[in-house]
């Protein structure tokens, strides 16, 4: 139950009710709370980062499709790992066309950097291509990671990759993903922007055009004219945040990048979804191995939820809103349920679209458009030869839907089915069919010895729809009957040649075609035999050099400024006092951000100027210091190198 996310004491709690009282359990709550203490150190017994590569060899024997790989510096000492089973690269054979690459997350024991790769399915879900830790933030450590990737993933790059504002990744993708179109979240830009600007983010005026620009409009015009007034209105032409957004707005307004397949997704709602279910997994004390267990969890609950979804697409059609339209029958035919409500919400709104055509060569016909209400106006191209429908607003072009432009000129040339050519499979119900088969149309088989979860679930797959088809009528449910049987028959004489033999003739085979997906593992680095050390307790940047104070002194500043009114004194005048004394002094060593480690020199000083004072006391009574001798003053608290240094 504790594994399952429950707490120990609800747990503990739930067995006693089960049990009509804590005095029939059997063993007491602290026995309880040992018992988890021990396990978890059971796992953990060969280290964390020797525990993590245990279990990332189990995984592999259970699914020969899962790949990791693992860094390690000259102390072999763990720095960076990526993993990702055999489900995650057949869902990025599907999908993987946009992937989202968030580096905002990290785990506070060794504050590791942590990236997940996230994409999008046929459901408009997310979906986990892979994660990874890393130990800094520089251009060689991404480099390492997209190749990594990458190389997992049959060296099939994307179209579109999703990142936050990082130099070092841009550097990287643009070595890396060459040809592939670099987005920025901006869901990251509008939380920089509440940093950057927190006192014009305030204004509603200033919001609202900030967030304008962050969606760009349609046109380059619409979007620089806004920019500008932005600018002007609130006299930032000299803010250097800005300047250097403005510099890569090619990277995150959308009107710059109509022509590439970006799936028009807020990547700031993928960011902030999954910014929530890691936020909760990266806990203060979690380790590496108990991270991987929790990112399992979430991956499952994903693929459930897949799994429901499709289960609902193959129960009947969605309700449509003109039970007539062919347009919308052949759509609710072909998409998933979350696609054809986009895709009928075109069509609605295509209603209220207005158009002329204004010239006419042959097969090909232009037209414009306008919706009521709206000045501007959108050219339509159509072959009435081919179906050929294209639209200035590029909508299919970015993400793969017919705009209500397209759909009201194919309305009024009487065409009742969506024209192949735009029909992306990726938003289809049948999207993962045939998912053994690579982009060359190549047969992909995948290993015989795969994991016994794909095996069932394509099985599954077949079987549900052979079942259905088979309760239709009397005749089809008797031979779906027959063949059953037979193939029942067929495997339990085939398990029981194997058992005889004494191995299958999978095994005995042992050759492997060059389309077979089998992944291993790579440990690069220094790593031998010896067990792998737990990685570094890296410091972040923007953390400053200053002492955590506790509560009690930020609650006594924060009551004295907030009591900060002037007295009125004698003389008609007011004054007020909050200076801190001057003459205490503290100066301690800096070391490169951290604690010296085992192989760097330990001797360092401290030293004091002054005596170690109680600042609570200090506080407390303003003539406390009056009371100290001019001896105590002059002694110090230091600790000096080593002489022999």
């Amino acid at each position: 139950m504790v594994s399952a996310g429950i707490r120990t004491s609800n747990t503990y709690s739930y067995l006693a009710e089960e049990v009509c009282g804590s005095q029939n359990v059997g063993f007491t709550k602290i026995d309880c709370y040992n018992f988890v203490s021990r396990e978890k150190m059971n796992l953990l017994e060969a280290g964390d980062a020797q525990s993590l590569i245990n279990l990332f060899k189990h995984k592999q024997v259970e699914d020969p499709m899962f790949f990791y790989t693992v860094q390690v510096d000259q102390e072999n000492r763990m720095t960076n790992f990526f993993w990702r089973d055999g489900r995650s690269r057949l869902d990025y054979e599907c999908f993987g066309d946009v992937i989202v690459c968030d580096t905002t997350y990290r785990t506070n024991r060794y504050n590791m950097i942590c990236a997940p790769f996230v994409g999008v399915n046929h459901h408009w879900h997310n979906v986990l291509f892979g994660c990874a830790f890393l130990l800094d933030e520089k251009i060689p450590t991404f480099r390492w990671l997209f190749e990594t990737f990458l190389e997992s993933m049959g060296n099939r790059k994307p179209v579109t990759i999703y990142t936050d504002q990082c130099h070092a990744m841009a550097n990287a993708i643009s070595t890396v993903f060459l040809g592939t179109c670099h987005r920025l979240c901006t869901w990251h830009i509008s939380r920089n922007a509440t940093l950057k600007l927190a006192s014009y983010y305030a204004i509603p005026e200033f919001k609202r055009l900030f967030n304008k620009c962050l969606e760009g409009g349609e046109t380059e015009s619409e979007f620089e004219y806004t920019w500008n007034e932005m600018i002007s209105k609130f006299d930032l032409a000299d803010n250097t945040w800005l300047k250097t957004l403005y510099q890569i707005r090619e990277k995150w307004c959308p009107v710059f990048s109509l022509d590439t397949f970006t799936v028009r997704i807020k990547a700031s709602q993928r960011s902030e979804s999954m910014n929530n279910v890691f936020h909760h997994m990266c806990t203060k004390t979690m380790r590496l191995t108990e991270f991987v267990h929790h990112y399992d969890k979430q991956t499952n609950g994903m693929r459930s939820r897949e799994l429901e979804e499709t289960f609902r697409c193959n129960q009947g059609l969605p309700s449509r809103a003109a039970k007539k339209s062919g347009l919308l029958l052949h759509a609710a035919n072909v998409y998933t349920r979350k696609f054809f409500k986009l895709f009928e919400t075109e069509v609605i709104d295509s209603l209220a679209v207005r158009m002329r055509q204004t010239g006419s060569d042959g097969t090909l016909q232009t037209f414009e458009l306008n919706e009521e209400g709206r000045k501007r106006v959108h050219v339509v191209q159509f072959n009435s030869l081919n179906f050929n429908v294209l639209c200035s607003c590029k909508m299919f072009e970015s993400m793969g839907l017919l705009c209500r432009h397209a759909l009201r000129v194919l309305n009024v040339k009487e065409v009742t089915e969506i024209p192949s050519q735009y029909i992306l499979k990726r938003w289809t119900k049948e999207a993962k069919k045939g998912w053994d088969a690579n982009e060359h149309g190549e047969s992909l088989q995948v290993s015989d010895k795969s994991s016994v979860t794909l095996r069932r679930n394509s099985l599954m797959r077949m079987a549900y729809d052979i079942l259905s088809k088979g309760a239709e009528t009397d005749n089809t449910h008797r031979i779906a009957m027959q063949k059953l049987k037979e193939m029942e028959e067929l495997i339990e004489k085939y398990m029981l040649k194997s058992k005889t033999v004494g191995t299958s003739n999978e095994e005995s085979n042992g050759v492997l075609n060059d389309n077979t997906l089998v992944d291993t593992h790579r440990v690069s680095g220094s790593y031998d035999e010896t067990p792998v050390l737990d990685p570094s307790c890296v410091r972040p940047k923007g953390i400053s050099n200053a002492r955590l104070k506790p509560s009690f002194e930020k609650r006594k500043k924060k009551t004295s400024l907030s009591k900060k009114i002037k007295q009125p004194r004698k003389g008609g005048s007011s004054q007020t006092s909050l200076h801190a004394p001057n003459y205490l002094s503290m100066t301690m060593p800096t070391t490169n951000g951290r604690f010296p480690s085992s192989n760097q020199d330990s001797n360092f000083s401290w030293s004091f100027s002054q005596p170690n004072v109680s600042f609570t006391n200090m506080l407390q009574d303003q003539n406390y210091l009056a009371h100290l001798n001019q001896d105590f003053f002059s002694t110090g608290f230091e600790q000096h190198q080593d002489p022999k240094e």
